[in-house]
């Protein structure tokens, strides 16, 4: 059974149709890839499946329940977590403060053990930091933990990120453009990061602009064309789709263009 499900997304801007009909499902462990031109309606599918946008129609469920709609702090709860295209980090915390961060959506301890730091208390904050400096070793920074998070690289910075995404302990991650800005080392290391993470079964839907990175991890491409979707399958079969040659992989906007999709 697929952990994610979109059934016939759709939503519309000032009489103007942004996104149309878009369904696929994701898996556990599995990558799934979305693709297609500038203005495709990429990241505005990814809104509306955590619930930035309220779509005009259609539905998504997690493991079966529909959480169309759903607030996006109770679909961190659910088992929904996602990155965004430019860093949230709170850039003069540390970085084990950020990652400390994420575990407070799990947090389920009363606010008055907390305000007169009771042994339950310490004991999640106990938790969360060691769960923590887990996350940060499986990311390649643990050893910067206690550094300001501001100091460290572009690279590290998305890794950073996608660590406090991975505290709240999702069954679904939703990347948006997670390589973005990174050169060559640094996108191997997210590519990396990524793959490992799917093999811990937790479910990856992924938006990236680096078409070598999204043909060599993902296990299944959706693409977006004029926000519908025009092919889909597995990366061999989409590279060879003569209409997404000609809507996206022949032209080269991708690569030579971070902007909004």
């Amino acid at each position: 059974m697929s952990l994610l499900q979109v059934q016939g997304l759709g939503i519309s801007f000032g009489g103007i149709r942004a996104v149309h009909d878009v369904s696929f499902n994701v898996k556990a462990g599995e990558i799934v890839s979305v693709i297609g031109p500038n203005g495709a309606g990429k990241t505005t599918l990814f809104n509306m499946i955590s619930s930035i946008y309220r779509p005009d129609s259609g539905t998504v469920h997690l493991e079966g329940k529909d959480i169309t709609a759903t607030e996006p702090h109770r679909l961190a709860r659910l088992g929904m977590s996602r990155t965004f295209q430019n860093l949230q980090i709170f850039q003069e915390m540390t970085v084990l403060e950020n990652a400390i961060a994420g575990y407070h959506m799990q947090e389920s301890g009363p606010l008055w053990q907390d305000l007169f730091a009771l042994p339950g208390s310490r004991r999640r904050a106990a938790k969360a930091r060691e769960g923590a400096y887990e996350l940060l070793a499986r990311v390649g920074l643990k050893n910067a933990a206690e550094q300001e998070a501001g100091n460290l690289s572009y690279g590290a910075l998305k890794r950073l990120e996608i660590a406090r995404a991975l505290a709240t302990e999702p069954k679904v991650l939703l990347l948006d453009e997670p390589a973005a800005g990174c050169n060559a080392v640094e996108t191997e290391e997210i590519d990396e990061l990524i793959a490992e993470t799917a093999k811990t079964g937790i479910a990856i839907l992924l938006v990236e602009h680096d078409m070598k990175m999204v043909m060599r991890i993902s296990n299944h491409i959706v693409v977006l064309d004029h926000g519908e979707k025009i092919a889909e399958g597995d990366p061999a079969t989409v590279s060879q789709n003569p209409d997404v040659i000609a809507a996206y992989l022949g032209t080269g906007e991708e690569e030579a263009s971070h902007a909004d999709g």
